[in-house]
């Protein structure tokens, strides 16, 4: 619970807030919409939170110069809403593209279903104002892609508001496609889902989106709503093909020549487009659909290369068993961002201690297959102690002179990232070792 929530309606009032806190001493942490998986958002002990429910403007589009400018309170599919009446889009779309707020998708560098094609958050965000730990406020990048000098937009972005608290926002807007595609691709088990995925890339094809839905996901779905996905398939990969008509039909016999060479037992087409917006329901609807299956769960954020994906879900199996707990898995395949979700009802004793020992073997195991920490959602409070498998502790000392040139008093958002001392202790194999209260909130 933080010690004051402040409700700015401007670049001036944020700027006033940070300046009394830094010379009080009180730590700040800026909120968005809250949809964070990290506990990025959440406020340090005594500390103010600044959030953004009344900066919440559309300021410009630029149709000319495909662009629009922001307050960090716009949520992501409200922008998105709004250029398609210009005839373009803003394409980053989390799954929480709903209620998910821009500033906090800068904070995050969030990713979504259509980034495989696209890029995260950094690679559509031009420029920023930004109101620093005492209250100052610098620009960083412009209204152009290109500009002189160290691109500190490109630093901010992912920062996890530890730099800065950005009060306004530039960033890229594309056209609409002429030709949209969606394809349903189903699988007997999700090993030859996984297959399908290698083969689609195989052929250089990157499509828009390309995601995983396995079994248990599938009956969550369909149990809040009719997404048309099959309920006896072990898996589907949703796939989505934009472009020029001619090249999008040229690669779509492609495409569904690749999942049936793999193992497919059907491939579907969207016809309409309320075909495809049904089954983009059902893949961002469905970690709230889970709440049918167990009344808790925790979701892991990992990456893996593409071609670990048929290893790591084993591994995955595996944790379910050892740990008792069932997992779920829905993810951006394309990428090989994986979100096992362990489902749960913390009223048994002990089983949150398990989830949580079962998520730190997975993340053990993504980092060993090669792969990363988080694709989208940050390492904030959740995955701090996780940052030694990956970096050395002089990686990390380099990466807090770079956080010291914009925050050099640590005020903002303190104690997020870094582990702050704490020495990994790896999961313990043969018993769940018991997860430090301090690591999760």
């Amino acid at each position: 619970m933080p010690r004051a929530v402040a409700l700015p309606s401007n670049a001036d009032q944020v700027s006033q807030v940070l300046a009394l806190a830094y010379r009080e001493g009180v730590p700040v942490a800026g909120r968005g919409s809250g949809t964070g998986l990290s506990g990025g958002a959440l406020a340090a002990p005594g500390g103010i939170q600044i959030a953004f429910p009344r900066m919440n403007h559309i300021l410009e589009v630029d149709t000319e110069n495909r662009t629009a400018t922001i307050e960090p309170g716009v949520i992501n599919l409200d922008l998105d809403t709004h250029v398609r009446k210009f005839g373009m889009r803003y394409a980053p779309d989390p799954s929480s593209q709903k209620a998910c707020s821009l500033g906090g998708n800068i904070a995050e560098n969030a990713g979504g279903p259509h980034c495989l094609a696209y890029g995260t958050t950094t690679n559509h965000v031009l420029g920023m104002e930004v109101a620093l730990e005492d209250g100052t406020v610098v620009q960083l990048g412009g209204q152009s892609r290109e500009v002189p000098g160290y691109d500190l937009r490109g630093v901010f972005v992912g920062s996890e508001g530890t730099f800065g608290i950005a009060t306004k926002i530039t960033v890229r807007l594309l056209p609409l496609p002429e030709t949209v595609k969606t394809f349903l691709g189903i699988f007997p088990d999700i090993e030859s889902a996984c297959s399908g995925v290698s083969a689609v890339i195989g052929h250089g094809i990157v499509p828009a989106a390309l995601e995983m839905i396995d079994a248990l996901s599938i009956r969550a779905v369909q149990n809040v709503t009719d997404a048309g996905y099959p309920e006896d398939a072990g898996a589907v990969l949703l796939i989505e093909l934009e472009g020029l008509w001619e090249e999008v039909d040229e690669v779509s016999r492609e495409v569904e020549s690749a999942l049936w060479e793999t193992g497919a037992s059907d491939v579907r087409i969207a016809e309409e487009d309320s075909e495809r917006e049904r089954l983009w329901l059902g893949r961002k609807t469905a970690f709230g659909a889970f709440g049918t299956i167990a009344p808790n769960y925790y979701l892991v954020d990992g990456v893996v290369p593409r071609t670990r994906l048929t290893q790591v879900l084993r591994k995955v199996s595996e944790v379910s068993e050892k740990y008792g707990i069932i997992i779920a898995n829905v993810f951006h395949a394309g990428d090989g961002n994986l979100h096992p979700c362990m489902l749960f009802d913390e009223r048994e004793p002990g089983v949150k201690e398990k989830a949580m020992a079962g998520a730190s073997e997975l993340m053990e195991y993504c980092v060993e297959m090669g792969g990363s920490l988080s694709g989208e959602h940050g390492i904030g409070l959740e995955k701090k102690q996780f940052m030694p498998l990956v970096y050395t502790e002089q990686d990390m000392a380099t990466m807090k002179l770079v956080r010291d040139s914009f925050a050099p008093a640590n005020r903002l958002n303190p104690g997020k990232i870094f582990p702050d001392g704490e020495e990994f202790e790896p999961a313990v194999q043969a018993t769940p070792r018991q997860a430090d209260p301090g690591m999760y909130v």
